[in-house]
């Protein structure tokens, strides 16, 4: 495993520009171990005889399923719902602003 103690996390956050606390280094300095040992248990799994996977949906279709129209809520109770209504129509900020 590399080396990580405090003065490598030093570095590494001057190096990012970060500016960190003894405590948030502390816990980096811990998280960044944890994901290397992780990774030194993936480096000890066989995959030899293992096929490239480019695409892990490979083979799949879209279901899909027909529309189907359900239980439907009357306009009050919908525009109870509505942080802003009027004229029984739901109001949303602007979305393209006038000059």
């Amino acid at each position: 495993m590399a080396d990580l103690d405090k003065e490598t996390i030093k570095k590494l956050t001057q190096l990012c520009r970060i500016d960190c606390t003894e405590e948030e280094q502390e816990s980096l300095l811990k998280d960044l171990k944890q994901i290397l040992e992780y990774i030194e248990q993936l480096q000890q799994i066989d995959t030899e005889n293992v096929p490239p996977c480019n695409h892990v949906l490979e083979g799949m279709a879209n279901v899909m399923r027909e529309d189907e129209v359900g239980a439907v809520l009357d306009r009050e109770t919908f525009l109870a719902n509505a942080p802003s209504h009027i004229g029984g129509m739901i109001r949303v900020p602007p979305v393209i602003k006038q000059q």
